[in-house]
């Protein structure tokens, strides 16, 4: 089976993720600065989920160029990612509705959470289907990063009803860590 329409398809839902995303934030009601200022947790809101679903999308991206061959297993897996990305705007939308508050932003771990593990059962689904040494297999090795940022995504939740704060650091934290494309996998496919 092709991977072609594995990857159109990722790429449309993605675009209309990151639309959707633009299209729920609401315009300042005002016409000065503090108006303006009233946006920014949204829009840092905003800002993080364009760049957690743009790393997403990227290293998705990379991941299709190190695989051979997919099967009906890798297709729900990369369903599975999908769905939990496609969660993202909605809790934007409850974080902006509601506040920096505990339940909001600890959904917001949840779903970054259920991605990532998405993202690994996509890894693990590929490897299944092209073999342990296939370049994937090779490049991903252990996945301490993939499995560290699931482990951070997993304690923001419960630190979310301690303090939000903690678990936005904890976001931006893993976002930062994956800023860069996973090098292993452009390594292997050279």
């Amino acid at each position: 089976m092709g991977k072609g329409r594995l990857e159109a398809f990722t790429d449309g839902v993605v675009a209309i993720i990151i639309t959707i995303m633009v299209l729920e934030m609401k315009v300042p009601h005002g016409t000065d600065f503090a108006a303006l200022a009233e946006s920014a947790p949204v829009f840092s809101a905003y800002v993080l989920s364009y760049v957690n679903v743009g790393i997403f999308w990227n290293n998705h991206h990379h991941m299709m160029h190190a695989t051979g061959h997919i099967d009906g297993r890798v297709l729900w897996a990369n369903l599975f990612l999908l769905f939990w990305l496609s969660l993202i705007p909605f809790v934007i939308r409850w974080i902006d509705e509601a506040g920096l508050v505990a339940l909001p932003v600890a959904a917001y771990g949840i779903v970054l959470f259920m991605a990532g593990v998405g993202y690994s059962l996509l890894q693990r689904a590929i490897v299944a289907r092209n073999g342990r040494s296939s370049a994937l297999a090779v490049a991903l090795g252990s996945d301490l990063k993939g499995n560290l940022s699931i482990a951070i995504y997993a304690a923001s939740v419960p630190l979310a009803f301690l303090q939000p704060w903690i678990s936005i650091a904890l976001y931006v934290v893993v976002a930062l860590m994956w800023l860069v494309p996973d090098r292993r996998i452009e390594s292997a496919v050279k």
